[in-house]
C-alpha cells in the first residue's frame, strides 16, 4: 500500500510516466516503472501493478496495430512465455524481500545494459529464438515485471524496424501480462488508489500519443533506458543494503 497522499501522488506520477513511454516505445512501462513501484509498494504489489498497467496500454496498442502482428513468430513466443510465467511467480515467492529486491535491480540493470549494447545472439534468431526469448520474457515478467528485454533483443537480432516491433511487442504485452496477473493475483489497492492509477495511465497514454510524432525515436529510447538504469541501480542498492 502507499502511505498517504504523497505516496498516492508519487504512484500516479510513476504510472503516468510509464504509460507515456510505453506508448512511445512499445515496451517502456516496465523498465521505467517497475523499479520505482517496487520501492514504493514492495516487490509483489509493485510487479503485479506494473503487469496490469502495461497490459492495459498494450491492449489499446494492439487494437490499433493488430494487422501488423506477425502471428507465425508471436504464437510460439507467447506460448513459451505462458509456460514459464508460473516458474517466475514461484521463484519470486520463495525469496526474502531484500534478496528479491537485489535480484530485480540486477535483472533490470543487466537487461538495460544488453539492450543498450545491441547484443547479437545467434540463439535469438528464427523459431528457436522466438521460443527462447518468449520463455525468458515470461519468467522475467512474472518474477520481476520486466519481460520486454528478451523480446527487444529478439527483434534486434531479427532485424525488425520500430514500425514492425511496436505492434508485436504490444501483442506480446497483452498475453504475458494477463497470464502474469492471473499467476500472481491482482494488486491489493484501495478503490481511490485504483481510480488514481487508471486516470494517470490514461493521461500518460494520451501524452505519449501526442508526443509520438514529435519526439525523435532515438531521444525517447535513450530517456527510457536512462530512467530504467537509474531505477535498476536504486533497487539493487536497496536490496543489497537489506542483506548487509
Amino acid at each position: 500500500m502507499t502511505h498517504g497522499w504523497a505516496g498516492d501522488v508519487l504512484l500516479a506520477g510513476i504510472v503516468l510516466l510509464g504509460g507515456c513511454v510505453q506508448w512511445l516505445t512499445g515496451m517502456g512501462f516496465a523498465l521505467v516503472a517497475v523499479p520505482a513501484l517496487v520501492l514504493l509498494l514492495g516487490p509483489a504489489e509493485g510487479v503485479v501493478l506494473a503487469n496490469c498497467a502495461a497490459g492495459a496500454v498494450s491492449v489499446v496498442g494492439v487494437a490499433e496495430g493488430w494487422r501488423r502482428v506477425r502471428a507465425p513468430v508471436m504464437v510460439p513466443l507467447c506460448v513459451a512465455a505462458v509456460i514459464t510465467v508460473p516458474a517466475g511467480t514461484w521463484v519470486a515467492r520463495q525469496l526474502p524481500e531484500p534478496l528479491l529486491l537485489a535480484s530485480m535491480g540486477a535483472l533490470v540493470t543487466v537487461a538495460v545494459t544488453l539492450v543498450v549494447r545491441g547484443l547479437r545472439v545467434p540463439a535469438l534468431r528464427g523459431g528457436r529464438g522466438a521460443v527462447v526469448a518468449g520463455g525468458l520474457g515470461g519468467f522475467m515478467n512474472s518474477a520481476a515485471g520486466v519481460g520486454g528485454p528478451p523480446v527487444s533483443l529478439y527483434a534486434l537480432n531479427a532485424g525488425w524496424s520500430v514500425r514492425e516491433f511496436v505492434p508485436n511487442a504490444q501483442f506480446y504485452g497483452v498475453v504475458v501480462n494477463a497470464v502474469s496477473v492471473a499467476s500472481n493475483g491482482p494488486p491489493r489497492l484501495t478503490a481511490p488508489v485504483w481510480a488514481l492509477a487508471v486516470l494517470a495511465l490514461a493521461a500518460g497514454a494520451l501524452i505519449g500519443r501526442a508526443l509520438a510524432g514529435r519526439v525523435p525515436e532515438r531521444r525517447a529510447r535513450a530517456l527510457v533506458l536512462l530512467l530504467a538504469l537509474a531505477g535498476g541501480v536504486s533497487t539493487l542498492g536497496k536490496g543489497v543494503a537489506g542483506l548487509v
